[in-house]
């Protein structure tokens, strides 16, 4: 028996999302596409409240996406958060950043298979499962201190001395 399927794009969503480390609370939401003013409204979203409104300084560690890369990047999040400290990693380094993490997660338990009737639908599961998330999720326990880091890099500094006498 032959049986022919045919496939009808509704769209795409873009899901922005950012990890609030302390808390284990993701902050996340569905664009029509990417770009400085998504990106924008995130960030505007997770300053606004606390405890970011008031803290210090506030973190961001981004990819070198486009809507957030280099200088200009920094220039703006600095003009329009003043306690914002925008962080890129390296290249090819995505693991570095605790979203990555997530975003991960929803590939696996949200979007495979891909088998949505509807952008709306889309949006509801991935909403959905960042709510669920949420609640099982526990805040990340640091354990490495600067101490910890000055130990290991005198350590790789003496290795490589050694390895080069």
């Amino acid at each position: 028996m032959r049986v022919e399927h045919e496939y009808f794009r509704e769209g795409a969503w873009t899901y922005l999302a950012a990890w609030d480390v302390h808390r284990a609370k993701v902050f996340g939401r569905c664009e029509v596409k990417s770009g400085i003013a998504p990106v924008d409204r995130l960030v505007s979203e997770v300053m606004g409240q606390q405890p970011c409104k008031s803290a210090r300084r506030v973190f961001w560690i981004m990819d070198n996406c486009s809507a957030h890369r280099g200088q200009k990047a920094v220039k703006r999040f600095r003009d329009q958060w003043p306690n914002a400290i925008l962080i890129h990693t390296p290249v090819h380094a995505s693991w570095l950043n605790q979203v990555e993490i997530y975003f991960s997660i929803v590939q696996r338990k949200v979007l495979t298979p891909n088998d949505f009737s509807s952008m709306a639908e889309l949006e509801q599961r991935l909403l959905a499962f960042q709510y669920h998330y949420q609640r099982t999720a526990s805040p990340f326990k640091w354990t490495f201190t600067r101490s910890d880091l000055h130990t290991l890099l005198a350590k790789i500094a003496n290795k490589q001395l050694a390895l080069a006498v």
